[in-house]
Order: structure tokens, then sequence, then C-alpha cells
């Protein structure tokens, strides 16, 4: 699995707290060892985020993401709370 860094997730992570930042890294470490882990809540975006996905890192926390060819290439686009990252 190949993960790039769009400039809005890399702009909003500098923003996190210490502790969000260490929860965010332990997340995508646990999403490339296996992107469908239960944990992750990974599911599908309808709307104006249709064929993007999200997973959890916190309980409101989330990060937007692209996939592509069967998580060959995945492209995380932004992470913030539910409402940051709905809008």
């Amino acid at each position: 699995m190949q993960i790039k860094y769009h400039k809005n997730f890399t702009k909003s992570f500098k923003k996190l707290t210490p502790s969000l930042k260490d929860k965010t890294k332990k997340v995508i470490t646990k999403f490339t060892k296996n992107p469908r882990d239960k944990t992750l809540k990974n599911h599908k975006l309808t709307g104006k985020l249709n064929n993007k996905r999200a997973i959890s890192v916190t309980g409101d926390m989330r990060i937007i993401f692209e996939q592509q060819n069967n998580y060959i290439l995945v492209i995380f686009l932004d992470i913030g709370s539910h409402n940051q990252v709905y809008k």
C-alpha cells in the first residue's frame, strides 16, 4: 500500500494536539496493516464526498481518503472532527 498525503490533510494534522497526532499515527499504522479492520469503521461516503471513504480516529475525529486499485494507492485528503470534514 502506498500512502500519499494531500496538503489539506497535512495542514489539518499540524493543528492537532500532540495526543491526537499520536492517536492518528497509530490509526494510520493499523490502517496500513489492514484497511478493513472493524475498529477503524471504514465506510463509503455519499453526497458531495461520493467516491471517498472515511475512517475513525476517535469518536468524533475522522480521516477522509480516496483509495485506488483495491488499496494499492491511498490518498489521505483531510482529518478533523465530524463537522469539519463533512462540511
